[in-house]
């Protein structure tokens, strides 16, 4: 019997569920109430906000890391292709510039090698230059131009400076040029202020005037040009000025250094006299003697009555 009464006593399991629902309805309703008239929910959800705002930053902050690091990856592979992009351009408009630079120089020497073929007067073919050979025992030019294009021995070659050499070889397409510094050559030359006649010889990388008279008037600054004897060279083309004399080791004659006034290691292309075709330029009067045009048809000016230095070697 005490078995079944406290069975009969204890609450069945669906009687509290209605009290607990009108109890939770009661406890609503005067929550709605209270926050109508007071607002304090209103506070507490506020302050709740606040308390739960580092939480809620932290659990987003995985995200904003993964966003940062792929706009950082993204950013940054933007950022080589267009420095590599930058570069690239860089490279190419320093070629254009360098070609531009080039064509520039090679323009305005063209148009001084043209300009003094014109200015004298001189029938020239222009020739470019093919190679160069400029070892101290040999002072070679080959020219891209040979017995086809009319090229010859002997012709004379020139740049805007003055002399630089003659033709002792072609073939159909090329030639060679001797320049005046090869040791085999040597050119008959005059001072420009005075008429004194001398020989200019090559050096390997120089110009050189060998057994000057201690008394004859040579200074130093005085410009030679070619005095056309021996034929090879028309007269009156700049040659050299002379740097410094000195005496030989015997003392009894003068050597002078001289300084080419042709570029020889310079420049692209080249003029050619034609044979027959270059005109006898007038030479330089000498100093207190009265200036006479050059008479027609004579191939060079007289040389000075006091002239005592005979040439010593014709251009080889």
């Amino acid at each position: 019997m005490s078995s079944y009464a406290g069975s009969s006593q204890a609450a069945r399991p669906g009687e509290s569920g209605p009290l607990r629902l009108l109890a939770y309805l009661a406890l609503a309703v005067a929550l709605l109430v209270l926050d109508h008239r007071g607002g304090w929910l209103t506070w507490v959800r506020g302050q709740a906000t606040v308390l739960v705002q580092p939480l809620r930053s932290l659990a987003g902050l995985p995200g904003m890391l993964r966003g940062a690091l792929s706009d950082g990856l993204a950013s940054h592979a933007s950022l080589v292709e267009e420095n590599r992009r930058l570069r690239n351009e860089l490279l190419v408009a320093n070629a254009r510039l360098t070609r531009l630079r080039n064509a520039a120089v090679d323009n305005a020497q063209l148009r001084e090698l043209l300009g003094v073929a014109e200015r004298r007067g001189l029938d020239v073919q222009l020739v470019p230059i093919l190679d160069i050979d400029l070892e101290p025992s040999r002072q070679r030019l080959v020219l891209r131009a040979g017995a086809v294009q009319g090229v010859q021995r002997g012709q004379a070659v020139i740049d805007a400076g003055g002399l630089l050499g003659q033709v002792i070889e072609t073939t159909p397409t090329q030639s060679t040029v001797l320049l005046l510094t090869d040791p085999d050559h040597a050119v008959p030359v005059m001072v420009a202020r005075n008429g004194v006649r001398l020989i200019v010889y090559g050096r390997g990388d120089r110009l050189e005037l060998r057994d000057i008279p201690l008394n004859q008037d040579v200074q130093v600054g005085d410009q030679l040009v070619t005095s056309g004897l021996g034929g090879r060279f028309p007269p009156g083309f700049p040659v050299a000025t002379i740097t410094a004399l000195h005496p030989d080791d015997s003392q009894a004659f003068l050597v002078g250094e001289l300084q080419p006034a042709a570029q020889l290691d310079r420049g692209r292309d080249v003029l050619l006299l034609r044979p027959g075709a270059a005109p006898d330029l007038p030479l330089p009067p000498v100093p207190g003697e009265p200036e006479e045009p050059a008479a027609t048809g004579s191939s060079e000016s007289p040389i000075p009555n006091n002239e005592s230095q005979p040439p010593q070697e014709a251009a080889r």
